[in-house]
């Protein structure tokens, strides 16, 4: 099995050995580094070749959107999720901008937590619920202001996104689909809010109808872009 090489930028020492304790335990992880110190890590990232960064929004240097925007344009391999208390809009569209992967709140649970990890190694988009209504609708009106590039190609699905449309398709709940997956109820839900937002969808029925109308999984995947 393939672990996920985790690196965490967490400078709370209550909060970095909780997170630690909680992640050393996971058999598909696997923690290469972890420090507060994130001037020292971040240049030596090419060294220990993280597939996900778990970084604090609120680290007492002030600089979290600077090591974002770091990983996104030097390591883009990597994928990086924020971590906060109660992150307000603002910041999140900051931070999805400069190339955040996801957020986890810090009072998420542990399952959450570590599913929202596994679902962003898989390529998926996990942020808060409430936030993701206004950050699909600007992706959308910046393609929209472009005008050379096409709306599908903007807002683009990933794989494991193709395989939930599919299996709603089937007729499968929630905890079937997560249960086929091996993902918690929780990712489900955050995929399925994304799909809808991405496809303008507003129903359960409408994402099946959207599955059989375009006839095969086949067909969707020809007629949208897939991330990846």
């Amino acid at each position: 099995m393939k672990k996920i090489r985790l690196l965490l930028i967490e400078d709370n020492r209550l909060l970095h050995d909780g997170i630690i304790a909680m992640l050393a335990k996971q058999q598909d992880f696997i923690i290469v580094s972890a420090s507060g110190n994130n001037k020292n890590t971040i240049k030596k990232l090419g060294q220990i070749k993280p597939d996900i960064i778990l970084l604090d929004l609120g680290l007492r240097s002030r600089n979290s959107l600077t090591i974002v925007e770091v990983v996104k344009k030097d390591f883009p391999d990597a994928k990086v999720i924020v971590m906060d208390l109660a992150p307000i809009p603002g910041d999140v569209n900051l931070f999805v901008k400069a190339g955040a992967s996801g957020f986890i709140l810090k009072d998420a649970s542990p399952d959450d937590f570590l599913e929202t990890i596994r679902a962003v190694a898989e390529g998926a988009k996990i942020l808060p619920p409430n936030f993701t209504d206004s950050l699909f609708s600007e992706i959308v009106d910046r393609a929209l202001k472009r005008g050379k590039v096409k709306l599908k190609e903007a807002v683009r699905m990933t794989k494991r996104e193709r395989e939930v449309i599919a299996l709603i398709g089937d007729g499968l709940s929630n905890k079937e689909i997560g249960q086929k997956l091996h993902v918690s109820n929780f990712t489900i839900k955050s995929h399925i809010h994304n799909i809808m937002e991405k496809l303008a969808l507003h129903t359960r029925l409408e994402v099946a109808n959207y599955s059989y109308s375009a006839g095969t999984l086949k067909k969707i995947i020809k007629d949208i872009s897939i991330a990846g």
